[in-house]
């Protein structure tokens, strides 16, 4: 941050010709506690700025640079400068020449209010966050009108720089940039289609699903909201505010900011209901089941996941119907009941058979999930012929990371299980589980990305490699505490428990197996029941 004095001194300097006896003017400046005297005074230092700009360009450009949240390039400038001028933003630029705008700025980088020009980006104008803060607040506050019309031009000028349908987080940029100044324009259904159509592009939801982009459609979705992710704006019709609702949420959980991503989930099933919208009622309960179940609360996953299959009956569709049988099955064999989940998991492929006869096998989280019994049961043959077939499909149709990333833990657990029975020598295991660990840390899923971490420690335990094990659960660990992901923080406890018996440090083993071990019954978390006999068996 530009220090007190030197604002003091160009104030001094440009105001009063460095005349130092009138610091009576800045007396305000004086006394401040030392814990705020860097904000406080240099808002202060500001506000005696605006007063002596007044009716001056260099008002103007400091309004215009309060639009931006990030250096503004000089298109985008030129593109707010357009005619007509627009009273209180740009009314002091409309006839003045290049010589008098370069002389403005100069004044202002005399003053320490912009920063110097970057030679790599000419033309581009950069300031301390709080001058940006200070200034735009202003424009808002005492010329909503100009500040909207800023905005509005930003957000067509930006909306216009991007490819129609973005590739890269990096060609994403610009419409994520036109949605933000769309917001702030009160231009919210525009930018809701902007975001729809071509940052997800329709169902197929290509941003996050292609690109793991969840921390940028979780900033692109704040702008949609009043009051953080419980009270979308007024500007959006009803099914719109489900829908931001439901992708506030979705993001939320994705990010492991699980505690926080229950009320939009809950306002949207709400909403979606209010509707008579089945369907996508039924999508919002399977998200509750899986972050409920991912939480610990396996009371409450498996009341959504019924709710999700009553929805998904109700509405007709043939995919939802499949695919809310899995979210059931998945918490039935979190919780134990191993015959129910399989019976209802076979349901649900009979289900996928009559829907997509030429993709027989439930395939992406839903054949995961499915696998994930079958290894249970020792089923790895089985395991690897469907993942590597589903892997296949993947490749051919593009599917989303998540899927790729899945299919290839599938395979390194199933390899895992096959190597510890034949005596193999782990290579393939290995493989497929670096592959499945980058490939979630890509898709950006924090409970994911765990349950990777957790298969290939488990890996490293077995082949002796103690420190790389331990590596990775302590990793799983950080995840699972920031986001509150119950089953996974019992997992990581197993794992340590198992770790340490390894290593012959018995009393730590003890000590995790008794952690995890009472989650486990706290949580009804009744699959691992079998492995916590094991180790009290082994530690006795």
């Amino acid at each position: 941050m530009v220090s007190l004095f030197h604002w003091t001194k160009f104030w001094l300097k440009i105001v009063y010709h460095g005349d130092i006896r009138k610091r009576n003017e800045i007396k305000r400046l004086i006394g401040e506690r030392r814990q705020d005297e860097n904000t406080r005074h240099a808002r202060y230092m500001m506000d005696s700025y605006e007063r002596w700009f007044k009716d001056k360009p260099e008002l103007n450009i400091l309004y215009i640079i309060g639009l931006f949240d990030r250096p503004a390039e000089s298109e985008a400038i030129q593109a707010v400068r357009n005619k007509p001028a627009i009273y209180g933003l740009t009314s002091e630029l409309r006839i003045l020449s290049h010589e008098d705008w370069m002389f403005a700025i100069e004044n202002l980088r005399t003053a320490r209010l912009l920063a110097e020009e970057d030679p790599h980006r000419p033309g581009e104008l950069d300031c301390h966050p709080l001058v940006r803060e200070y200034f735009g607040e202003k424009l808002k506050d005492s010329n909503t009108i100009a500040w909207k019309k800023g905005h509005s031009r930003l957000y067509e000028w930006y909306e216009s720089q991007a490819k129609k349908y973005p590739d890269t987080i990096e060609e994403m940029v610009p419409l994520y940039t036109a949605i933000s100044h769309g917001c702030q324009a009160g231009r919210y259904r525009e930018a809701l289609e902007v975001y729809r159509q071509r940052i997800l592009r329709g169902e197929e939801y290509f941003s996050w699903r292609k690109l793991g982009t969840f921390g940028a459609d979780l900033a692109a979705m704040s702008g949609f909201f009043d009051t953080l992710w419980i009270k979308p704006v007024n500007g959006l019709a009803e099914t719109d505010k489900a829908f931001v609702l439901n992708q506030a949420g979705l993001y939320l959980r994705s990010l492991g900011r699980l505690s926080e991503s229950t009320q939009p989930f809950q306002e949207s099933l709400r909403a979606y209901k209010s509707q008579k919208d089945l369907g996508k009622a039924a999508r919002v309960a399977e998200n509750l089941s899986e972050l409920h179940l991912t939480i610990g609360d396996t009371v409450k996953a498996l009341d959504y996941a019924e709710q999700s299959i009553k929805l998904a009956d109700q509405s007709g569709d043939a995919f939802q119907r499949m695919a809310m049988r899995t979210t059931l099955a998945d918490a039935q064999h979190q919780i134990g009941k191993q015959r129910e989940a399989e019976d209802t998991f076979k349901t649900a492929e009979e289900m996928q058979k009559e829907r997509q006869p030429k993709h027989p096998f439930l395939y992406s989280l839903q054949g995961f999930q499915y696998c994930d019994l079958m290894l249970e049961q020792g089923k790895y043959e089985e395991v690897l012929s469907r993942a590597s077939k589903t892997l296949e499909i993947a490749k051919q149709e593009g599917f989303s990371l998540l899927t790729f990333a899945l299919d290839h833990l599938s395979l390194g657990r199933a390899y895992m299980l096959k190597d510890q029975i034949e005596k193999g020598d782990f290579s393939k295991a290995v493989e497929h589980l670096d592959q499945a660990v980058n490939g979630l840390r890509q898709a950006g899923m924090q409970d994911h990305i765990s349950s990777g971490l957790l298969a290939r420690a488990s890996l490293r335990r077995i082949c002796k490699d103690f420190d790389m094990a331990k590596h990775d659960v302590d990793e799983a660990f950080s995840i699972a505490s920031r986001g509150g992901m119950g089953l996974y923080l019992a997992d990581c406890h197993l794992e340590y428990a198992r770790l340490y018996y390894d290593k012959g440090e018995k009393d730590k083993a003890r000590d995790s197996l008794k952690i995890a071990k009472e989650m486990i019954e706290r949580m009804g978390y009744h699959r691992r029941d079998k492995e916590v006999q094991e180790l009290e068996g082994k530690l006795k």
